[in-house]
């Protein structure tokens, strides 16, 4: 018990741990705050109905599906602190025209969806290059506990944003605190620019080409029963959420009739889950084994996506609070065990074009979820969209229930994914 207490306590001290939590922390408060605000500047602003809406939630993640592969090959030919470097100031710089352009009285919803696409685009490379600068910052040995922690961080600003998001809609418009999101971003790159921690550069020679670096990626996960699985598994959790998502502003606005600032808490409420599964991953996987909370997680909690359909104004918000409380235990539960495994038993020069594969194939779904979201909103109406979103957050837990994974304890402890040489 002292050595585990010793090893956290080290892991906060480490100075350029310390200033990547930092980062994260205040990128992800500041991103919560923008998921409140730009959408509702479309609703508010450019009086969006529930397809252009959700047409704006797909531009938002539709990156990982157009260049998701090629940037992890580029990102592991790059060194990773540049990389997330320039993502936080070109995202930063794209958000702050949307207050410009609403200032001039020349906002539109084609600019938003170029500010959402581009935005996307300089998340993919934050996105990879994070996860695969983690091992080389702290050390493969330290992964669960150093993801479980910003997997808090991330959930404490869920917590936050949307409240101060939904705030700021109602004291200075959507389109002006979308500047919040902006100076999360600068803030963030601001501490990463501190970090110290040196990174190798491959030389030219051993660098793959494009079509070579995709394909070996790939190899990497589809060749991989384990790998393969968890890929499945989050690409249709992923659709179904982004469906829900997509109308998610709509349902809670129009349908139930909060105000923004209302909006917000609710949202923030819901996601002390995620603070829960942060504390939880850690003792769980000792307590279960690390193959058993990959699909543990899941089972337990996703099914209370159920609640969240039934939402009705008044004391029926409830439903929403305790469905999405539930499922952020399951899904920070379930990411922090399958991002730590993924990191820990993958080779350093091929961690970029891991996470690139498995972000294609997990996040490139989201786009399709979003536009699928926004049509059934529009023909069905929203709640039946929240349903449909809702179900198939309950249905991707099955590929995990016929896997080989319910037959272990432990995942393999191996320089490959699987275990072979």
């Amino acid at each position: 018990m002292k050595a585990e207490a010793a090893a956290r306590r080290s892991l906060l001290r480490h100075r350029d741990f310390g200033l990547m939590f930092g980062a994260e922390s205040i990128s992800v408060a500041g991103s919560q705050i923008g998921l409140v605000a730009l959408p509702l500047v479309a609703i508010l602003t450019m009086h969006a109905g529930a397809f252009e809406v959700g047409l704006l939630g797909a531009a938002q993640t539709a990156a990982f599906a157009l260049i998701g592969l090629p940037a992890g090959v580029w990102v592991d030919r790059m060194r990773r602190r540049p990389v997330l470097i320039t993502a936080d100031l070109v995202r930063a710089a794209l958000l702050l025209s949307v207050p410009v352009a609403a200032w001039f009285d020349v906002l539109t919803l084609v600019q938003l969806y170029a500010v959402a696409l581009g935005a996307g685009v300089a998340t993919v490379f934050f996105e990879i290059a994070s996860q695969s600068y983690l091992p080389a910052l702290i050390g493969r040995d330290r992964l669960v506990d150093a993801n479980g922690k910003l997997e808090i961080t991330r959930s404490g600003a869920q917590v936050v944003g949307p409240s101060v998001g939904g705030w700021l809609v109602a004291l200075l418009t959507a389109p002006v605190a979308v500047i919040a999101d902006a100076i999360s971003f600068l803030g963030s790159a601001l501490l990463l620019s501190r970090i110290h921690a040196r990174e190798p550069v491959h030389s030219p020679a051993d660098r793959p080409s494009l079509v070579q670096g995709i394909r070996a990626g790939l190899r990497l996960v589809f060749g991989d029963r384990i790998l393969r699985l968890i890929a499945l598994r989050s690409a249709v959790a992923n659709l179904a959420f982004s469906a829900l998502l997509a109308v998610q502003a709509l349902f809670l606005v129009q349908e139930i009739g909060l105000s923004p600032g209302a909006y917000g808490a609710l949202l923030a409420a819901g996601a002390v889950g995620g603070l829960c599964g942060g504390a939880l991953v850690g003792p769980l996987t000792k307590r279960v084994g690390s193959a058993r909370v990959i699909w543990l997680g899941p089972l337990l909690f996703q099914p209370f996506a159920l609640l969240i359909p039934l939402t009705t104004a008044g004391a029926g918000v409830v439903f929403f609070v305790v469905g999405s409380f539930l499922v952020s235990v399951g899904v920070v539960v379930y990411n922090v065990s399958q991002i730590s495994f993924r990191q820990a038993t993958t080779a350093q020069d091929m961690l970029g074009r891991m996470n690139a594969t498995m972000r294609f194939l997990v996040w490139g779904a989201m786009p399709l979820g979003g536009l699928l979201g926004g049509a059934v909103g529009e023909v069905f109406g929203v709640r039946a969209a929240v349903w449909s979103g809702a179900a198939g957050l309950v249905l991707s837990t099955l590929p995990l229930l016929f896997s080989p994974l319910v037959r272990m304890r432990e995942l393999p402890d191996n320089d490959t994914p699987d275990g072979t040489p």
